[in-house]
């Protein structure tokens, strides 16, 4: 081993030993193993998933020896149980009635397990030395696209059959018995999880002090301490005290208590069979773990996000701030700067990459231009700027700051498209019919030039016919700039209404939006849906990116960047039914097209109580997979496996955002390859191939000067081969999940901030779940879930009645009586339940004080809307109590929110 891990008593083995990969990759060819990314339950860290491609549910590894020290995130070999070992499925409602309801996936995000590489050679993630080795090489040719093979290829040996047969056969049974979930094993892990070398936690300092003076100093249990991650999905881990840096060594000397609220990063060194945990290193120290910034620290290192300074050599790649458009461009572009041509970014944003423009045509028809800035001109492939971009991979937004993935001097700048100033950009333009029909359409390098920067307000301002506009448009007035919004919603209302009839699906619900104050802490927050001006560019964006699709698949079939959208997960789908089921709600889940129109159907149905139905849709998101980026020639199953489940489209990709993804950089190559091929195949064989791959009727080319023709094309603008592609699809996958957790982390932080600077934070919320144990609730103002456990709590009786799923909570102050055969240790009633009397303003802080309530919560309850509830307290499924929140962790602990009953008693 590259590391002996530390000495222990006990010499039994807690695991199977891992499988060789001679054995692992015969057994892959077989089918007797499958390959899978390795996901845990937050909720119960026994429960992981894995999703096999091919297969409507993902296969449950149940409990640590099943999971053999996997953790969140490796890439797994996993051998499936036999049928009679299978599990019964659990759902949401069906896991209410049962007794330990903890081990549910209830409360799960959006996906149990979202496995975002399909690719046949690997499911892992590159890492940034092997992208920049592969970059290197392929830039050279040895990786680019070869005209014998542009189409995509099929896999024809009999192994694969075999596996796909196997799959067709797993698949078949789970079919027939739906209520039977499939369960297996970890026989090896194929490739370790980044997240092991981005570990982030608190030391236990007192029981190794503790244990250091009562052993004697030869014994092994003082020679390491246990670290506690602060993510739910990992284990308690054990740090070799030997190997700790001397700034912590030296605080352990001292007796430092305060090492224990410190935040510590650490990496995974190994975990080998004969210990039940992993052994970790200590590799940094942030601060205290009540800080915001340590707090924000650690998140970015625990996704492994690069908040450094640009490297000299990238900054040397961009041209200093006196740039102008070279004279050569506007002979090669088509000039659109008297084009009355804004942009619609939210008010403080400085990275503005799409612009739009609409005219009005003489026989009714619209024009409409989207026009995005030509970042791919500034980032020439191959070089330190276009490396560090490509690593990088998106920006990423926190709450009061911004990671840009590019130099600011090129994403806040040159690239922007600042009004008033002259910018590069690609053009998509269509000519578009009163009932949204694209009659024809251009697509194009372009030089445009910005009236005007409107913010959402603004542009919804105009929508409302508000007249109070401030600010100047260059060149052009304001009646202009009006008008053309109002044009761009009447069109983008008809192309709406078009995608939902076609069968597109839209989850939409109100987001939280905290408010600052001039410090930069959040003093409230409020739910904020979108408006009107929001959908209008979320359109036109769409089709945009549709567009972008259809073209680079036209051309390059075997090396085109996409973006998919699988099917939703089965098994949550069917809890989605069965909740609707339940409490009445007709719901049709056949189809994106059906969901979205029953869906809509219930919002109508009750826009009489809106939290049931944003209740209602954030169960219609849980079924949903991530999306996510994939090259078209790294599919066995071609076209099958390329569509788009909410946009309801069969190719998809991102071409719109430049400044901030990846992705959108490669399509703008491969778009700028295809433009030129269209040039030189016009020039050299006339007007038959005129915009033969841009225009909106396309006839397959297969023609071998038409194939070289864009394969010189592909190897000047250095559009990556179908290898390279999935490893640049892979990375930037795993790149966009880590800002989607960046995003949620930093939510939460500033939630809990929130309540940290609160006296008291009341809601209403309603409940989602019920069992004996606890019950899971929606926090209206929030929009979060929790859960309450009420068991085990001195003086409160829980009657649970099973046939009815009814809850009786009563309080009996100092009752143990119901606890029968229990243990002796008991939760506090003010751990579940801020418990008052009625309200007697003369008695008020007496009633506090007397049951352990701070007077700080006292003053503030009763001047809020929300009134407390009595006991006894009776609840079924959605049934809307009033609940407290309060903040927990910081220095003690990972951050969360925790929530209790709001309740009034005579008893107190």
């Amino acid at each position: 081993m590259a590391h002996n891990q530390v000495e222990h008593l006990a010499q039994r083995k807690y695991f199977a030993a891992y499988w060789s990969m001679e054995a692992v990759n015969i057994a892959l060819e077989k089918g007797d193993v499958f390959k899978a990314m390795f996901r845990v339950n937050a909720h119960n860290r026994v429960e992981a998933y894995c999703k096999i491609d091919g297969l409507p549910v993902d296969v449950l590894i149940s409990g640590f020896y099943s999971q053999n020290r996997a953790v969140e995130g490796d890439i797994v070999a996993i051998k499936v149980d036999p049928f009679s070992s299978w599990t019964k499925m659990k759902g949401s409602i069906e896991a209410s009635r049962n007794p330990s309801m903890e081990d549910n996936n209830l409360l799960t995000g959006v996906s149990e397990s979202n496995n975002d590489n399909r690719r046949k050679n690997t499911n892992g993630q590159p890492s940034p030395e092997k992208l920049l080795n592969n970059m290197n090489d392929t830039f050279h040719g040895q990786e680019l696209i070869r005209p014998a093979n542009f189409e995509l290829g099929h896999t024809t040996a009999s192994s694969s059959n075999e596996v796909v047969s196997l799959v067709e056969k797993l698949h078949s049974l789970i079919t027939s018995f739906p209520s039977k979930r499939p369960t297996g094993r970890v026989v090896a892990i194929i490739e370790t999880s980044p997240r092991r070398n981005s570990i982030v936690g608190f030391l236990r300092i007192k029981n190794w002090l503790f244990k250091k003076t009562k052993l004697p100093s030869s014994s092994p249990k003082h020679e390491h301490i246990q670290l506690i991650p602060t993510d739910p999905k990992f284990p308690k881990m054990i740090v070799p005290v030997k190997n700790l840096p001397n700034t912590i060594t030296k605080r352990l000397d001292d007796s430092d208590l305060t090492l224990e609220t410190d935040l510590i990063a650490a990496k995974i060194i190994e975990w080998s069979e004969e210990y039940d945990s992993p052994c970790a290193h200590v590799i940094h120290v942030f601060g205290r773990g009540g800080e915001v910034e340590s707090q924000i620290s650690a998140i970015l290192f625990q996704n492994s996000i690069n908040s450094s300074d640009f490297a000299p050599e990238a900054i040397s790649c961009i041209p200093n701030l006196s740039w102008r458009i070279p004279e050569g461009e506007f002979k090669r572009r088509r000039d659109l700067r008297n084009l009355c041509t804004f942009t619609i970014d939210p008010a403080t944003a400085s990275d503005l990459d799409d612009a739009l423009s609409v005219e009005k045509l003489p026989n009714g028809v619209y024009r409409v231009g989207v026009h995005i800035a030509d970042v791919s001109y500034f980032v020439p492939p191959n070089t330190a700027l276009d490396l560090e971009a490509q690593i990088r991979s998106t920006s990423v937004y926190l709450q009061k700051k911004k990671l840009s993935m590019l130099p600011p001097l090129l994403s806040d700048n040159l690239s922007s498209l600042t009004p008033g100033v002259e910018r590069l950009a690609f053009s998509i333009i269509w000519d578009i019919n009163l009932n949204g029909v694209i009659l024809d359409r251009w697509i194009g390098r372009t030089i445009i030039q910005s009236c005007f920067k409107l913010s959402y307000e603004q542009a919804q301002d105009i929508l409302d016919g508000v007249s109070n506009l401030k600010g100047n448009p260059r060149h052009f007035t304001w009646s202009e700039v009006i008008t053309s919004v109002n044009n761009l919603y009447e069109i983008s209302k008809v192309l709406k209404e078009k995608r939902f009839k076609d069968g597109a699906l839209s989850l939409e619900s109100p987001k939280v939006v905290f408010l600052f104050d001039k410090d930069g802490i959040p003093y409230d927050c409020v739910l904020s849906g979108r408006s009107k001006s929001n959908f209008l560019v979320e359109e036109f964006m769409l089709l945009a990116n549709t567009t972008a699709a259809d073209v680079i698949t036209r051309a390059y079939p075997s090396c085109a960047l996409l973006r998919k959208h699988p099917q939703p997960n089965l098994s949550k789908l069917r809890d989605l039914e069965a909740f609707c089921s339940k409490h009445g709600l007709v719901l049709d889940t056949t189809s994106s097209g059906q969901l979205h129109q029953s869906l809509e159907v219930l919002r109508h149905e009750l826009k009489g109580d809106s939290v049931l139905f944003h209740v209602l849709m954030s169960y219609a998101t849980r079924p949903m997979q991530l999306a996510t980026y994939f090259c078209s020639g790294d599919l066995i199953n071609g076209g099958q496996d390329w569509g788009h489940y909410a946009l309801a489209v069969p190719l998809y990709t991102h071409f719109t955002s430049p400044l901030r993804r990846y992705p959108d950089i490669i399509v703008h190559r491969t778009l700028a390859a295809i433009l030129e091929a269209e040039e030189i195949l016009n020039l050299n064989f006339g007007k038959l191939y005129e915009r033969c791959f841009t225009r909106l009727l396309f006839e397959k080319v297969e023609n071998f000067d038409v194939q070289k023709v864009l394969y010189d094309a592909a190897v000047k603008y250095a559009v990556p081969g179908t290898e390279l592609l999935a490893d640049v699809a892979a990375h930037c996958n795993e790149r966009k999940l880590a800002t989607r957790h960046v995003k949620d982390a930093t939510d939460r932080l500033y939630m809990w901030l929130l309540l940290r600077n609160k006296e008291v934070f009341l809601s209403e919320a309603r409940v989602l779940g019920l069992g004996p144990r606890f019950m899971s609730i929606y926090v209206t103002k929030l929009a979060i879930e929790r859960r309450i456990y009420y068991d085990e709590v001195e003086g409160l009786t829980a009657e649970w009645l099973d046939a009815t799923s009814t809850l009786i909570l009563n309080y009996y102050p100092n009752n143990r009586s119901h606890k029968k055969g229990s243990s002796n240790k008991f939760k506090t009633i003010e751990e579940v339940a801020m418990v008052t009397t009625p309200y007697d303003p003369e008695s008020e802080l007496d009633a506090f004080g007397d049951i352990g309530i701070s007077d700080s919560d006292s003053v503030a309850v009763p001047e809020s809307d929300i009134k407390p509830a009595f006991f006894p307290l009776v609840l079924h499924i959605l049934s809307t109590i009033p609940v407290a929140l309060h903040p927990i962790g910081g220095d003690d602990g990972p951050i969360d929110i925790g929530a209790r009953l709001y309740m009034t008693s005579y008893f107190c």
